[in-house]
């Protein structure tokens, strides 16, 4: 029998709640993991708390690089990617700076022109709809040049982020390290990672582990246009180099990246969300996939994908996707417009996979309605037509066996209801199985059918992780009780989950309807996540 510790210490800003110590009277097994396959599609992950410490001191100059391996099984060149090849594949529209602009903007005289920037930027410090805004994002170069500002220009918050890089460089000086600062209702949060200083500010519930995992992900993602190699070159050479002119056109990614960390419980539990598909179905494709891009022998990774859920992914031996490189793809895909209209070829870095060069992708949709999006991932940049050849292959075989208009019919169901479960004063849940890094969650239905529902439940999620994942006291079990519902949050060996009761719900019901969830995901798990996972 396990049981927590009960925290008397509560925070100021949760003086109507209640968090108190539940019992764990499970009679599961400590292995017992619905979802859980013998050979997993992602590697295992553990939380975001412990993710994003160990990202912070993470050496990214791996050791050996993963595409110099396959390149050798293969017998393939080595790809060797320019920066500028990159950097003009991605699309055009976002905020690309033109040449024309640069020279208008250098010819003024440089008092005036100094003076009028300062002006534009006191007034975007003093913009009320910019000053509170609940999440802000900066990156900037460890030389003090702006380089991304979530809202904003950054060009008119320069001297705000020059603050910033003195901050870091003070405590550097002392030999020590800058994490956090606290103010009011906000935090700030530091993440220095040479030669990128990144600081987010937040009002929101995410702790500052959380957060510090945001803005590794905004890391990755700079990470992903250019590899990590090319960058530490770049600042080497040149260390007051303004890297705008390379991530022009990729800012888009960026914005939407940061919109869904506050609001995508994919990044909370470093995990990937499966689409509800019958197990039939899923092995249809599975095997499709892997029939076709077995017979080519550079294909690194097959993923379909559908309105940011994982259908499949067919992995080369030997070889694991990290969530945090599958999120990263997500997003690239869900910010791109342009995607949908023709067949893509894109040089892409998945920084977790192999930080020191690229992989190129063939991305595509497969139905009329652009919802489901096939990626073929490679180590080699002449096999477009190759793959596009893949590609239609697979299209056809899964045509011929209905499994487009099984996603689409799964998409358009929207998951399924929590009411399926019959378990009472259930209202949502969120389930991770630790092993195989896949989650489910049933869709929003009432009381939470807006957005600012969702944020205040979601807020509440972050709040029961990050209670629960606290290095320095980590729980089994915790129940809370707030005022338009209750949360529990219950950890085992092999998964983590968090649900919300109905504001009354006693501790021995919670505790008994948690037990029910946890078998009902067992009953369900083939449809539920993937259970199997073809090679090629």
């Amino acid at each position: 029998m396990a049981s927590t510790n009960t925290d008397q210490n509560k925070d100021s800003n949760d003086c109507s709640s209640n968090t108190n110590k539940i019992e764990d009277e499970s009679e599961l097994p400590k292995d017992f993991e619905p979802g859980a396959s013998r050979a997993s599609v992602l590697l295992s992950t553990g939380s975001i708390e412990e993710e994003s410490v160990v990202a912070e001191f993470e050496d990214y100059n791996r050791r050996s690089s993963c595409i110099s391996e396959i390149e050798k099984r293969v017998s393939e060149v080595k790809l060797d990617e320019s920066i500028s090849e990159n950097a003009s594949s991605l699309e055009e529209s976002g905020k690309t700076r033109s040449d024309s602009d640069t020279k208008s903007e250098t010819s003024l005289p440089v008092e005036q022109l100094t003076e009028e920037l300062m002006e534009e930027e006191c007034d975007e410090l003093n913009d009320p709809v910019w000053k509170y805004k609940k999440n802000h994002i900066f990156i900037l170069s460890e030389a003090g040049k702006p380089i991304y500002s979530r809202h904003g220009s950054e060009d008119h918050l320069a001297t705000l982020m020059g603050v910033m890089q003195a901050l870091v460089s003070f405590v550097q000086n002392s030999n020590d390290v800058i994490r956090s600062i606290h103010a009011g209702d906000r935090k700030f949060v530091f993440l220095h990672r040479m030669p990128l200083i990144l600081v987010a500010v937040s009002s929101s519930k995410a702790s500052v582990p959380q957060l510090l995992g945001h803005l590794t992900y905004v890391y990755n993602q700079i990470v992903s246009v250019l590899t990590m190699k090319n960058l530490n070159k770049i600042f080497e050479r040149r260390s007051n180099f303004d890297l705008r002119r390379l991530l022009g056109g990729s800012e888009k990614f960026l914005d939407r990246l940061g919109d869904v960390l506050d609001s995508d419980p994919s990044f909370l539990l470093s995990a990937a969300k499966c689409l509800s598909l019958d197990n039939s179905i899923r092995e249809i494709i599975g095997q499709t996939l892997a029939q076709y891009c077995g017979k080519i022998k550079n294909i690194v990774f097959a993923i379909i994908l559908t309105e940011n859920q994982l259908v499949t992914l067919v992995r080369m031996k030997k070889y694991f996707l990290h969530p945090a490189d599958l999120h990263i793809l997500m997003n690239l895909i869900n910010a791109s417009e342009s995607f949908k209209s023709v067949e893509t070829w894109l040089p892409i870095c998945l920084p977790k996979f192999d930080s020191s060069g690229f992989m190129h992708g063939h991305i595509s949709y497969l139905d009329e309605e652009n919802k489901t999006c096939l990626l073929l991932l490679s180590i080699d940049k002449d096999k477009f037509f190759e793959l596009k050849e893949c590609r239609n292959k697979i299209l056809e075989r899964l045509k011929k066996y209905h499994c487009l208009e099984a996603i689409d019919n799964s998409v358009n169901s929207r998951g399924y209801s929590i009411s399926k479960l019959d378990i009472p004063d259930v209202r949502h849940f969120l389930y991770k199985s630790r092993s195989t890094a896949q989650f489910t969650a049933p869709r929003m239905e009432a009381p939470y059918v807006t957005k600012d529902d969702w944020n205040h439940l979601f807020g509440l999620y972050q709040y029961l992780h990050h209670r629960m994942c606290k290095s320095s006291r980590p729980l089994k079990m915790l129940y809370y009780s707030g005022d338009r519902e209750t949360m529990v949050g219950w950890h085992m060996q092999g998964f983590e989950l968090y649900a919300a009761f109905e504001p009354l719900v006693t501790k021995t019901d919670a505790t008994n309807a948690m037990k029910k969830i946890v078998h009902w995901i067992k009953k369900e798990e083939d449809n539920l996540f993937i259970m199997n996972a073809p090679t090629i």
